[in-house]
């Protein structure tokens, strides 16, 4: 059938539209698919369908039941539409499948094209890394055979050097042997010499030079006196006690004198201390110039006229193990680095009170690997930076003694630095640190855990979890604590149940410690030395457990100053258990009585006694001085002491001068009943007497004072008024009724009462 696509252009607009074909395709393919009976009937129904609904839209498929109809539509368009001529717009036409083959074939080309181009690419990177391997072959060859090559060389280098060493070394054994051929040579000469010079002041000092002939009848030849002719050890003991300026006054004596004066052992300590007032560099330079070989001590505290020639000179003083700076105000960081570049032996190093830095600590870390003791008391200026050279680095790993007392500038990280590196620490001084807290304690014991005395004296801010950490896991044998109100009883039971080893307690001016503090303290078994004073809440029962415990007859020294609530019934059990106590100090324990002391007079051990400010009567003193052995006596403030107490008989040995012969220390300052036979009585029974206080003694004149000054090393007088707080009048007296301690009480008593009202008042 001929297509009507070249028919008459009104003719085609008129079948498009009135939508002949899409009516034909419908019709013909309801006919074909569904296969009526009756196809005219069928054809009738569906024309009538369409005159009723309308022919617009109609599919190809509108006549198929629903059963029937396909499951995929066509994708091309009918032939009817090619009939009709309506066919331009359709996908498949030759037009466009010569289109798509031309598409077809092009996309192939190209893909064969790129699938070309990535083989010839893989191909040529292939090759490219091919040459690589080639290239990295050859370089491996080439290292190869070099590092064989440089092998070879290293061989013969040190085969040659090992040539060159050994030639070298005969040389230098021929070398030293004919140096030392020398040497012990000129060493025999020296000797030889040193022989007859020490052969001719033996002979000097026996008195056998042909000079002193015509004196060998002489009893007493000149440089053989008494002092020369005792046994050489006699003579140099009796001249170590000899301070510096007498010794080189010694050496001018005679020529034995000089002789025994440049005994280098007399001089390997040397104490510029004791002569601070006089000393200049001049002399100290010339002195160490003398005995720099073996002076091993230097002590220069306080010696405030030294500067820079005098460091130096100590530089030079090789041995040097023990220095003593203390005090000496011109003393800076360039001192202190020649001292320790020219010292490097230094054991004990103490330059508190002075203006050093971080340097001096830098230097100091650096050079004196061996430094034990270290002091940097009052050290102001230098910062935990400095405490950091110590932990770091070389540092001090010997050091087991420091004092940082005063040094409040130290925090929390210095403490953190100095225990990273100075874990060996032993013995530590912190005293007067009021910047002290729990966290300074705690970050340096962290490491530090080997400490066996510690002192932490006016350090007020430390708490328990400070004293809890220094208990755990050491073994302290000393701890000292003053001045502080936070520590409480458990602090002290923690420390004694952890610290078996404690020998040396001190706790005073501890407001918070009670009896239940020396119950725990009673437990251990070594306690040499025990200090409560000024602990005002410290009663008689726990004295008695401390005296009734396993150290109760190894204590030796023992205060209990201010400690009010004690009585004699403390003083009953010392007597009974205390031993080899030699130390005993009872200052303003008011309710002790004569009744107690006389308990006192009976222990042999007694040395010293402070008895200040207590209730001691001329009848307690007598008793006191049945006490042969008793060297140290205070008495100040005791008002009822007269001269009775003090005098001497040849019948009695009731009076404390006529039994205490070795008696050197007394003070009896405030006794306002004393007069001048008192002092008769003492110079005529305590020859050994060195010391004596007579403050605020009124009927003590001062004449007697001066003749008694000329029998005493060191006497302290005056006759004014008792001060204040010595509670009593120049006559004995009690001001307003009450005694001191009575006041403080009633204050204390009275304070709880003002705070209340001062309180309803402000309500």
């Amino acid at each position: 059938m001929a297509s009507l696509r070249n028919a008459d252009m009104h003719l085609r607009t008129y079948i498009k539209q009135h939508s002949l074909p899409e009516i034909y395709e419908a019709l013909l393919c309801g006919l074909l698919v569904m296969c009526p009976e009756n196809p005219l009937q069928f054809l009738e129904q569906k024309i009538k369908e369409m005159l009723k609904k309308g022919h617009n839209a109609l599919l190809w498929d509108a006549f198929i039941e629903e059963a029937k109809k396909p499951k995929f539509k066509a994708m091309t368009g009918s032939y009817l539409e090619y009939l009709f001529g309506r066919d331009e717009d359709q996908l498949v036409s030759s037009e466009l499948l010569k289109k798509a083959y031309s598409f077809y074939i092009n996309n192939l080309q190209k893909l064969y094209f790129n699938a070309w181009i990535e083989y010839c690419s893989m191909r040529k990177a292939r090759k490219q890394e091919l040459n690589l391997k080639l290239q990295v072959a050859d370089n491996h060859h080439a290292h190869t055979l070099l590092r064989s090559i440089v092998r070879q060389w290293d061989y013969w280098v040190k085969y040659r050097k090992q040539q060159q060493s050994v030639a070298a070394t005969k040389i230098k054994k021929v070398f030293n042997d004919a140096f030392m051929k020398k040497i012990l040579k000129a060493w025999h000469a020296e000797t030889q010499d040193s022989k007859k010079k020490r052969e001719y002041f033996e002979r000097l000092e026996r008195g056998d030079m042909d000079d002193y002939g015509n004196f060998n009848s002489s009893p007493l030849r000149e440089g053989e006196d008494n002092v020369s002719q005792l046994p050489p050890k006699a003579v140099l003991k009796i001249f170590s006690f000899v301070d510096l300026i007498d010794l080189a006054r010694s050496a001018q004596v005679c020529r034995s004198w000089k002789i025994i004066s440049q005994n280098s052992s007399l001089w390997s300590s040397i104490d510029f201390s004791s002569v601070r007032q006089y000393v200049q560099d001049k002399f100290v330079v010339n002195t160490l110039r003398k005995c720099r070989l073996y002076v091993i001590r230097l002590n220069f505290r306080s010696c405030s006229s030294l500067h820079w020639p005098t460091f130096k000179a100590i530089g030079e003083c090789k041995n040097l193990q023990d220095l003593n700076l203390s005090e000496c105000i011109h003393l800076n960081d360039e001192s202190i680095r020649i001292i320790c570049e020219g010292c490097p032996a230094l054991l004990y190093l103490n330059i508190s009170h002075t203006d050093v830095t971080n340097a001096t600590l830098r230097i100091v870390s650096r050079c004196l690997l061996n430094l034990q003791f270290l002091s940097l008391a009052y050290c102001r200026k230098f910062t935990d930076k400095g405490l950091q050279y110590l932990g770091s680095g070389k540092g001090c790993p010997k050091l087991i003694y420091l004092d940082l007392s005063g040094c409040t500038q130290i925090s929390v990280d210095g403490f953190t630095f100095l225990a990273a590196g100075c874990n060996s620490l032993q013995q530590l001084k912190i005293n007067d640190m009021f910047t002290l807290t729990d966290k300074c304690i705690t970050a340096l014991l962290e490491k530090c855990q080997n400490i066996l005395s510690i002192s932490l004296l006016g350090s007020p801010h430390l708490s328990d979890v400070a004293f809890k950490v220094l208990a755990q896991g050491r073994k302290l044998a000393k701890i000292r604590i003053e001045g502080n109100n936070r520590i409480t009883d458990s602090s002290i039971k923690a420390i004694c149940k952890f610290c078996a080893n404690l020998n040396h307690i001190y706790v005073a001016d501890c407001q918070k410690i009670t009896d239940v503090s020396l119950k725990a303290i009673s437990v251990l078994k070594n306690i040499t030395i025990l200090n409560v004073a000024d602990c005002i809440r410290i009663s008689d029962p726990g004295v008695r457990q401390v005296l009734e415990g396993p150290s109760g007859t190894k204590i030796r020294e023992l205060n209990l100053t201010n400690c009010i609530r004690v009585s004699d019934l403390s003083l009953l059990r010392i007597a009974q258990k205390c031993h080899n106590l030699t130390y005993l100090s009872l200052r303003y324990c008011e309710n002790l009585t004569d009744s107690g002391f006389e308990l006192l007079g009976n222990m042999a051990s007694l040395i010293s006694i402070d008895l200040s400010g207590t209730n001691i009567t001329d009848q307690g003193l007598s008793a006191l001085g049945a006490h042969s052995t008793i060297k140290e006596l205070s008495v100040s403030e005791c008002f009822g002491i007269s001269d009775i107490g003090i005098q001497v008989t040849d019948l009695s040995i009731q009076y404390l001068s006529g039994v205490c012969s070795y008696l050197h220390v007394l003070d009896i300052s405030g006794c306002v009943n004393l007069s001048d036979r008192t002092l008769k009585c003492l110079r005529k029974g305590c020859k050994q007497l060195h010391i004596l206080k007579i403050l605020y003694c009124k009927s003590i004149t001062k004449a007697a004072a001066v003749k008694m000054e000329s029998k005493l090393q060191l006497l302290q007088y005056n006759n004014e008024d008792p001060p204040l707080w010595f509670g009593y009048d120049r006559h004995g007296n009690l001001l307003h009724g009450l005694s001191h301690l009575e006041e403080t009480e009633e204050a204390e008593e009275n304070t709880p009462k003002m705070l209340s009202n001062a309180s309803d008042e402000s309500l």
